[in-house]
């Protein structure tokens, strides 16, 4: 018998579709939490900005938000991921 590596195309352990909460870092910005919610607009048009939560850093200088997207299967999670990740004012995404 052997085992096999788990790959990109491989079942997910996520059900689908679900509520799925993202939480997005980077450094204090007037305008960071609406362009969050911009980048996950364009793969979820219904996302609903009353479920974004916003935490500062105890200096103040990072800020961590909290999206929970209406997630109906693993690639536009891996797209909402992606798009985030690669934008400038994001340093952290989990």
């Amino acid at each position: 018998m052997t085992e096999k590596a788990m790959g990109p195309s491989d079942e997910s352990l996520i059900e689908f579709p679900c509520d799925f909460p993202i939480k997005v870092m980077g450094k204090s910005h007037p305008d960071f939490t609406d362009t969050i919610v911009a980048v996950v607009r364009q793969f979820d048009p219904t996302f609903d900005a009353e479920r974004v939560e916003v935490r500062a850093s105890s200096g103040g200088n990072y800020v961590g938000v909290t999206v929970t997207v209406h997630a109906v299967n693993r690639a536009q999670l891996d797209d909402i991921y992606r798009a985030l990740t690669g934008h400038p004012m994001v340093s952290v995404v989990l």
